[in-house]
């Protein structure tokens, strides 16, 4: 057993961010998708709706299978110029017009997103001590950025990695990397917490991260269970990691 004058120091705490930090309230894709619809023709690109429903699924599906497969993050613009190319018109990803509509898409998201109990007490305690990460699977990074805005938390955090600005999604070990390499520290002088068994605690396991696996609307106990992943360290809710927070980031 190491004792503890040999143990490495922790020096930073990295998070997830949707579902560990933050959850959607009351948010349904298809409404945004049909505000989509709206927003493109109010910028020029009319269709007809249950075609763009359908092309637009298609090539959701097309990319999504890219993204969970090879964990290559691709952004929202390049299936919905897709899309757009599939329904008659000429676009390309950078198209300003087609932006201006993705940001109403993802308005009703942004707005959706409400703090965990306690999330903002516990970054509060882990900046005051520790290097602050905050690394996200996210197709469209702005969203990310202007929602952490808009709850009042991202001057707690040293550094931000989005998937989408990235290139790689979790559980990939580079987008991991990266963070500790803009934080300037060490695998083993990190601890992850996230809610997601694999995105989160594999990936970050894998990396070298100590983990801590919080439960969430989205993932339960049965849910670690059944993915075969082992934290080292499972957590109810953000109140009790905030509690245990010096014995999490010293055992």
């Amino acid at each position: 057993m190491l004792q503890a004058s040999t143990m490495p120091q922790v020096k930073a705490v990295i998070t997830d961010y949707i579902g560990t930090l933050a959850s959607p309230r009351r948010y349904t894709l298809e409404a945004s998708i049909a505000k989509l619809h709206s927003a493109l023709a109010d910028v020029g690109f009319e269709t007809e709706r249950q075609k763009f429903f359908d092309a637009y699924t298609k090539a959701h599906e097309k990319y999504r299978l890219v993204r969970y497969g090879e964990f290559k993050e691709i952004t929202n613009a390049v299936w919905v110029s897709e899309t757009l190319c599939s329904l008659g018109y000429e676009v390309n990803v950078d198209d300003l017009g087609m932006k201006a509509a993705l940001n109403v898409f993802f308005q009703d998201f942004i707005d959706s997103l409400v703090l965990r109990p306690c999330a903002e007490k516990l970054l509060k305690k882990a900046s005051d001590k520790f290097k602050l990460g905050l690394i996200s699977n996210f197709t469209y990074a702005p969203v990310v950025h202007a929602s952490l805005r808009q709850l009042g938390i991202n001057h707690f955090f040293n550094t931000v990695v989005v998937s989408e600005e990235n290139g790689w999604r979790k559980p990939h070990k580079k987008i991991f990397t990266d963070t500790l390499e803009r934080l300037q520290v060490k695998p083993d002088e990190a601890v992850y917490i996230g809610d997601s068994p694999i995105e989160d605690i594999k990936g970050a396991a894998d990396a070298g991260f100590k983990t801590v696996f919080v439960l969430s609307q989205f993932n339960s106990l049965k849910d670690l269970h059944a993915s075969g992943q082992k934290p080292d360290i499972i957590a109810e809710d953000l109140e009790e990691i905030c509690r245990n927070l010096a014995r999490i980031t010293t055992s």
